[in-house]
């Protein structure tokens, strides 16, 4: 399965920019997304900024993936007290 994360552009030099993804760092690709700039929500794969997209859809992007962590967060822990291990 492949996944896009969303994150926020705060920094570019070149063809690459520094992306937040909550609080988490990481410098990508941005030859496919040239007009991305600083404050910039994008979508990145694979250390690409694949394209830019809007702050509600980000945000609610990560809604979903809060949520699906907390699923297997609880997931693992009905599995630990049932010892389904």
């Amino acid at each position: 399965m492949c996944l896009a994360v969303p994150g926020r552009i705060i920094e570019t030099r070149h063809q690459r920019a520094l992306v937040d993804f909550q609080g988490n760092r990481m410098e990508v690709c941005t030859v496919l997304t040239p007009d991305a700039d600083v404050h910039d929500w994008v979508l990145v794969h694979a250390g690409f900024a694949i394209a830019k997209i809007e702050a509600s859809a980000a945000a609610e992007t990560w809604s979903y993936l809060r949520a699906m962590a907390l699923d297997d967060q609880a997931d693992a822990l009905r599995e630990t007290e049932t010892g389904d291990a």
